[in-house]
């Protein structure tokens, strides 16, 4: 026989089963939709946008939030940054085709790869204002690209080698990732730059995957490949601190000539000490507050430039005191 007791908690059980089923899907639903009228903070938001990084903790992509999320305050704008925790062409995928389903009025998005075109076009034709940031898809329907001119930039990395170094180099390059357009593009334009250069040839090339572990990694294969490489060319934000890393351990007595992307603190300091010859300066900060100024635009109907190249130039040690105080001043205002 059950006793009396033992049937009395059945009611309570049911009672937590379906509170929690509730909250569950009310959450759930609530993950990717926000009401404009919503108050948080005091805070009316007239526009939900979303922007989605290649990689959440990359220091380059949290330099593109800080300016979207000023952007964002200006504008009333609820902004989410949402992306994969390391850098992931099917997680990116999945972010996308969900904040797609979340009924948000505009993203902010790579155009990495073809995957991506027929998700922004499904984002565009469900309503959605879609502004490809840092890499462009051009065959898809986004409205605007903000960000480098990624082919330019490669030629002046291509450029810099040339005039910085003198006689025979034997170049090795670490790139980003093989299946990324904008590190493709950044490739060409840097042999571009070189081809008419007999002095100059590129050796190898290795993918770093968007990581200092990785870029450690790739230098290595291609020093046992090649052993006598005399120049490092890197497409991605971490690829000189790798590089910089193994000659410093493994070829301490070697001063190869090192040009690389972007302006993080340890880059820089790399830079300073000589470890690093030559940066590629991006401006990420003006990347994020355009593309949320392009979204508003979007939004009340106006049609801002579809393509809105940021600004791109080469650092050298000599430089960097003058260049970094313009920098700061230009990429970061606040």
């Amino acid at each position: 026989m059950i006793s009396l007791k033992r049937w009395s908690i059945y009611p309570v059980i049911i009672f937590f089963f379906f509170v929690s089923l509730i909250l569950t899907i009310y959450f759930g639903t609530e993950t990717f939709v926000v009401k404009k009228s919503e108050q948080k903070g005091q805070v009316d938001y007239i526009y939900h946008f979303v922007l989605i990084p290649e990689e959440v903790d990359n220091e380059y992509w949290r330099m593109i939030e800080k300016g979207a999320r000023d952007a964002a305050e200006k504008y009333q704008v609820y902004l989410e940054y949402i992306g994969p925790s390391r850098a992931n062409m099917e997680e990116h995928i999945q972010v996308l085709d969900k904040v797609i389903a979340g009924k948000v009025d505009g993203i902010m998005v790579q155009g990495i790869a073809e995957s991506f075109s027929s998700l922004i076009d499904k984002a565009v034709n469900k309503g959605i204002d879609v502004v490809t940031v840092d890499t462009d898809w051009p065959k898809s329907e986004r409205e605007v690209y903000i960000g480098t001119d990624n082919y330019k930039a490669g030629y002046l990395a291509g450029r810099a080698l040339i005039e910085d170094t003198e006689g025979s180099q034997q170049v090795g390059i670490i790139i980003g990732r093989k299946d990324a357009i904008h590190q493709q593009l950044r490739v060409d334009g840097f042999r571009e730059a070189i081809q008419k250069e007999d002095r100059i040839e590129v050796v190898g090339i290795e993918e770093s995957k968007i990581s200092k572990t990785g870029a450690v990694q790739a230098t290595y294969n291609l020093l046992k490949e090649h052993p006598n490489i005399t120049a490092f060319y890197g497409t991605s934000a971490l690829d000189g601190v790798g590089i910089a890393q193994v000659i410093r351990t493994m070829k301490p007595d070697s001063d190869p000539y090192i040009i690389t992307f972007d302006t993080l603190p340890e880059t820089i300091d790399l830079l300073n000490n000589g470890e690093i010859d030559a940066l590629v300066v991006q401006y990420p900060y003006e990347m994020g507050y355009r593309a949320v100024e392009s979204l508003v635009q979007l939004q009340k109907g106006n049609h801002p430039d579809s393509i809105q190249y940021t600004k791109t130039g080469i650092w050298h040690k000599e430089d960097l005191i003058r260049q970094k105080e313009t920098y700061l001043d230009e990429n970061d205002p606040k």
